[in-house]
This record gives C-alpha cells, sequence and structure tokens, in this order.
C-alpha cells in the first residue's frame, strides 16, 4: 500500500515537472508572439522581444547559479573510499567559486534593498530603453518591462534549481572519481597494475564514461565471502586480492576452488589470481573469460588476466589474445563502451615484445672449443626465438682470440 501511493506521489511530481518546464517558458513565449502579432512590424517585435527574454533568462539564471553553488563544510574532507579506494585524503576541492558567490549574493541583496524604493522608476527606464526593440509602439514600453521581469525570475529559479540539484553529485562524483584516480596511480607506483586498474574503471564508471559489469550485485554479495556492513562487491573483491600474497592456498586449491561451481567462490579465486600471478592459472581465466556466469566475472577473469601477461609465454599468449578478441567481436560477448571492453583492448595493445619468451637450446656445429650453452646463449641474445643468429654475425664464444 505504502509502496503504491510513494509510486503515485512520483508519478504526480515528474508530471508537474513536465507541466512547470513547458508551461511557464511557453506562457511567456505565446504572451510575447500575441504581441507581435498586433504590431505593425510583427517579425521585427518577435525578434527583439525574443532577443530580450534570452538576455533576461540567462542573467537571471546567472544570478541563481550564484545563490545556488553548494558549499563544503568548514573543516570537512572528502571521505575515504575504502579497501579498494585511496587510503588518504589527496585532494580537497577549491572553495574559490563558493567564496565569490556568498561574496556576490551579499552585494546584489544589500543594493537591492537600497533601491527598493526606486523600483518602479527603474523598471520604467527599462522598459523605456527596451521599447523600440519592440516596434516602439505604445504599449511597447511596459509590455518590454514585464518581459524582462518575467523571464528574469523564470532564469533565476531554473539556474537555482539546476545548481542546487544538479551541481553537488557533479561536483561529488568528481571528487570521488579524482581520488580513486590519484589511488591508481599509487598503486601503479607500487607495482600493483591490476588494483591501478580496477581503481581507474572504476573512477571512469562514476564519471559515466564506461558501463558496469555489476548485473546481479546482489546475487554475487550472497555467495562472495562475508564483509563488514554492506559492502559492495567490488569492495569485497579487493579486499580478497590484497589478503591474496598472506594466503596460505596453494595454486592447487585455488584451482580447485575456481571448479567448486559457486559463482561467488570462482570470483573469489580470480580476485586471489589478481592478487599474487603466482597463484593463477591460464586455463581457469580463459574459461572464465570465454564463458562467464556473468558479466562481473568476465571482467575480473580480464583484470587476473592483466596480472598474467608478464608471465605468459608466446603461445599462452596468442591463446589469451584470441580469447579475448573472440569476446569483443562476439554478439553476446563483451559489450562496447563497458569496462570489459576498455580492459579487453588493453590487454590486446600488449606488445609481443613484452611477453616472456623461453629459450630453446640449440646445437651448433661450429667446431669451437666453446661450450653449446655459451653458444645458444649467445645466439639467443643476437638471433631470433629460434636461437638462430643473423648472417654475417659471429657470436663473441666462438670469435678467434686477437
Amino acid at each position: 500500500m505504502a509502496g503504491a501511493r510513494a509510486a503515485e506521489n512520483a508519478a504526480r511530481l515528474r508530471t508537474a515537472r513536465r507541466a512547470a518546464t513547458g508551461g511557464l517558458p511557453g506562457a511567456g513565449l505565446t504572451g510575447l508572439l500575441l504581441f507581435a502579432l498586433g504590431r505593425p512590424h510583427p517579425l521585427q517585435a518577435l525578434g527583439g522581444g525574443l532577443m530580450v527574454a534570452g538576455a533576461a533568462a540567462v542573467l537571471g539564471g546567472a544570478l541563481g547559479f550564484l545563490f545556488g553553488v553548494p558549499r563544503i563544510r568548514a573543516g570537512e574532507q572528502p571521505a575515504p573510499v575504502g579497501p579498494a579506494g585511496p587510503a588518504r585524503d589527496s585532494y580537497v576541492p577549491n572553495t574559490n567559486l563558493e567564496q565569490v558567490s556568498d561574496w556576490l549574493t551579499k552585494v546584489l541583496l544589500g543594493v537591492g534593498l537600497t533601491q527598493l524604493g526606486s523600483l518602479g522608476a527603474r523598471l520604467h527606464q527599462l522598459g523605456a530603453a527596451l521599447a523600440p526593440a519592440l516596434g516602439g509602439e505604445p504599449g511597447a514600453a511596459p509590455f518590454a518591462a514585464a518581459l524582462v521581469l518575467y523571464f528574469l525570475v523564470l532564469g533565476f529559479l531554473a539556474g537555482w534549481l539546476a545548481t542546487r540539484l544538479l551541481l553537488p553529485r557533479a561536483l561529488s562524483n568528481a571528487d570521488f572519481a579524482l581520488d580513486l584516480f590519484l589511488a591508481g596511480q599509487d598503486r601503479d607506483r607500487r607495482g600493483d597494475k591490476v588494483g591501478a586498474d580496477d581503481l581507474r574503471v572504476r573512477a571512469m564508471q562514476h564519471l559515466g564514461l564506461l558501463g558496469s559489469s555489476d548485473d546481479r550485485p546482489a546475487v554475487v554479495r550472497e555467495q562472495l565471502p562475508p564483509a563488514g556492513g554492506t559492502a559492495s562487491p567490488e569492495n569485497v573483491v579487493a579486499e580478497v586480492r590484497s589478503t591474496a600474497r598472506r594466503s596460505a592456498l596453494s595454486a592447487d586449491q585455488v584451482r580447485e576452488m575456481f571448479a567448486d561451481g559457486s559463482e561467488g567462490r570462482r570470483v573469489q579465486a580470480l580476485a586471489l589470481m589478481q592478487g599474487d600471478s603466482a597463484l593463477a592459472d591460464l586455463g581457469s581465466v580463459l574459461e572464465a573469460i570465454e564463458r562467464p556466469r556473468s558479466g562481473f566475472e568476465q571482467y575480473h577473469a580480464l583484470l587476473a588476466a592483466r596480472g598474467l601477461l608478464s608471465r605468459l609465454a608466446v603461445g599462452e599468449w596468442h591463446r589469451l589474445r584470441d580469447a579475448v578478441a573472440s569476446q569483443l567481436v562476439a554478439p553476446e560477448g563483451i559489450p562496447y563502451g563497458s569496462d570489459r571492453s576498455w580492459l579487453a583492448e588493453k590487454i590486446l595493445a600488449r606488445d609481443d615484445a613484452g611477453i616472456a619468451v623461453p629459450r630453446q637450446a640449440t646445437a651448433t656445429g661450429s667446431g669451437s672449443n666453446s661450450s653449446s650453452g655459451s653458444t645458444t646463449e649467445a645466439g639467443s641474445a643476437t638471433g631470433g626465438a629460434d636461437g638462430r643468429r643473423p648472417e654475417g654475425r659471429t657470436p663473441a664464444a666462438n670469435r678467434p682470440a686477437s
């Protein structure tokens, strides 16, 4: 019953908002149109009236913005983001705008109160000055004054409401995203590439630049390890990732945890692989990328793959590359513009030169007295991955002594 009443009230509020948004400007513009049609030069009167109304609305909107700028509470610092965010207050919002707004508000109020006695005369002077723009006929001066007053008040209300309703949320999101970006840079400097990328993705999600893969938060939260309070799945996974290097689990146990079947256990295993690449298993990561239980699981599989890049041999890198590329082009795969697509493109942007290439022992028939191991090592240093050296070059170990 209460839910139905709340929904009904919300619907009425939306209807009233739409009516006010379209009705109030529409009434003023309708009055201007009717006034212009009664003038000898209707197009001139309509054009001049539109310019006057627009200028008044812009001025009113600017005043409404100044009166509506949100204020930072004295001494308040940005709250810590939590286990997946910055551990220190790295940014304090600039309060210059709110100080200027406060000063201008007081000045305007003071000047306005001192000029209340001459308000009528000022409006008459304003109407007489704008009357030529509306045709200069009798009645143009009072209509011009009324037009300015109407759209000035309307612009003020619109600017004030938009500033109060939209600006605080935009500023809060920007501050939170900046804290996440700075925390990501700190993680990057400490060598935690996976944690840094996770924080950058969350920052871009806060700014609306990337879509989220948390398609079933309630289901995933129930299957993840318990956390204090109402921690989100992202924060729970970040907590598990941070304890991976202190975990007593072996790589085989983490692999068995992934094979358990529960989505929460699979995500927990992927978080451990993200935190310690020694626990990672490429087969499990590939399975979560190619056959994920949810977008959330696939996202964390891509994060785990990001941490594995420096440990993969060429053949393993090709398997990972093919799996990621196939998911990017599949109709039901990774959606464009999502956090997963950002990670997938970052993985595919890695050069083959950044992948670990194991040396291959090759026999040499040079007849020299040097060992085959030295020859192979020199060949790998001067040649390709197969140990062969370019023509015309002789390994240092096989050169005759001078």
